[in-house]
């Protein structure tokens, strides 16, 4: 019961960390690179905290997202030059969120469904090629960022609106992950 506002809590503040840095002008390869650390370290107990909970299939899946997590961190901090592929862990955490609160809405268990959220994830995660149409990728301003979290604030607090919220994230998601692919 406390994972869904922690996540939607986590997303805000990652978000948030990332404006005030730009615009207040504190950009650094050293904040960034804490900020991948940082952010490795709160979806990684996310995670298993949800694998605790939700049973054995779905923590081995869980190992496989901590595992997808830990390389794409140690990808980004490793290097000097920025990266601009594959999707960004906090796109592992929304998709958890919207999962979760789908799957509260049709009133089935979430496990069938976090299991593929958690596998399509981690090979996105350290997919080569870019992904510029995830949601995220597309919203430059911080108004379009806080549009992000209001839509996630809407999916928990009005539940009706979980579902549509959801199919936006998942298609762009799948859209993002295909298009490489359908491009060769």
């Amino acid at each position: 019961q406390y994972l869904i506002p922690l996540i939607i809590y986590n997303n805000i503040m990652d978000d948030l960390d990332g404006i005030l840095a730009i615009k207040l002008n504190l950009k650094s390869d050293f904040g960034a690179a804490l900020d991948n650390v940082c952010d490795a370290v709160a979806h990684i107990i996310i995670v298993m905290a949800l694998g605790v909970h939700y049973g054995v299939a779905f923590s081995i899946a869980s190992l496989v997202a901590v595992a997808a997590i830990l390389l794409r961190v140690t990808s980004r901090v490793s290097v000097s030059k920025k990266i601009n592929a594959g999707s960004p862990t906090n796109e592992l955490m929304r998709h958890l969120l919207l999962a979760l609160l789908t799957a509260k809405y049709f009133e089935f268990a979430p496990e069938p469904l976090l299991i593929v959220v958690i596998l399509l994830n981690s090979i996105s995660m350290l997919s080569p090629f870019p992904m510029p149409y995830l949601i995220r990728a597309l919203t430059k301003s911080a108004t379009a960022i806080g549009f992000v979290n209001v839509a996630l604030l809407v999916a928990w607090l009005v539940p009706i609106a979980a579902p549509a919220i959801a199919f936006c994230f998942f298609a762009t998601h799948l859209y993002s992950l295909a298009r490489p692919a359908a491009s060769e």
